[in-house]
């Protein structure tokens, strides 16, 4: 971005962030962050905004403020402990607080609130109707999309999910996504699925070049399959691979001692 703030009197340019290329209301704001742009230095350069990952806790507050200067001042935000679940938080205005709270998804219905998830592999997945009366972002790693993490957050949204949308944001992509057999095996053998998205999820899963008993599995595919299954027709995104693009995105798989990206979502007046 070519916008620059003045900060402790150095010229100090916003975050660089991505926006879901999906037809949203003007009022629900969703975009992710890039790793340059911030404070932090060594594996978590530059923009992280994780607290949990071993950087210091004053430079990721420090990202974390600069994160906020995307957004109007009266924003308050809901942070997650994530721990690879379904639990969906609903961000709700009567709450005192928004200290973090465990979960893997929320959900905002209120104006001036959102919430954030923070990736780097897994997948950010972002949701809102047409009306922009509600929205959600939810974080799914394979073990959350197993068990259901982006069913869950659709139910929890309250809206006929034929009149949601999904954006996919940036995860790891199969050119680098190798996993078991028993995780290929956990995804096509899910009890609810009949014979036709069995099938398809199947096709979400290639041999592996360099090891014949696993699989790259394509996680954006296995999503929006999932997420059709749940009823939502419109979903958009799934281009990116967080391994392969080393300068804009953090990877756990890439370098394992890193830092993660902001996956934001909000609703504005």
């Amino acid at each position: 971005m070519s916008r620059t703030l003045q900060s402790e009197s150095v010229e100090v340019a916003l975050p660089e962030i991505i926006k879901p290329d999906w037809p949203a209301p003007e009022c629900v704001t969703a975009f992710v962050t890039c790793r340059a742009g911030g404070y932090s230095q060594g594996p978590f350069s530059s923009f992280n905004v994780g607290l949990h990952v071993g950087d210091d806790p004053l430079v990721v507050r420090r990202n974390r403020g600069k994160l906020k200067q995307l957004l109007p001042a009266q924003a308050r935000l809901q942070w997650l402990n994530q721990v690879h679940g379904t639990r969906v938080i609903e961000v709700l205005p009567r709450t005192t607080s928004l200290r973090r709270k465990t979960g893997d998804a929320a959900v905002v219905h209120d104006k001036e609130f959102g919430a954030v998830v923070m990736t780097a592999d897994c997948l950010p997945v972002f949701f809102t109707d047409s009306q922009g009366s509600v929205a959600a972002v939810a974080h799914a790693g394979w073990r959350g999309l197993l068990d259901g993490v982006l069913e869950q957050t659709i139910l929890s949204m309250r809206v006929v999910p034929d009149q949601l949308m999904a954006w996919m944001g940036p995860a790891i992509a199969p050119c680098h996504f190798e996993v078991g057999a028993e995780v290929k095996e956990a995804f096509v053998s899910h009890p609810v699925w009949g014979e036709r998205i069995i099938s398809g999820i199947e096709s979400a899963f290639s041999v592996s070049t360099t090891h014949s008993h696993r699989f790259m599995m394509d996680i954006y595919k296995v999503a929006h399959i999932r997420m059709l299954h749940a009823g939502i027709q419109n979903i958009y995104g799934g281009e990116f691979c967080t391994v392969c693009d080393s300068s804009r995105f953090f990877s756990y798989r890439r370098e394992k001692l890193t830092g993660r990206m902001a996956s934001l979502i909000y609703l504005k007046s």
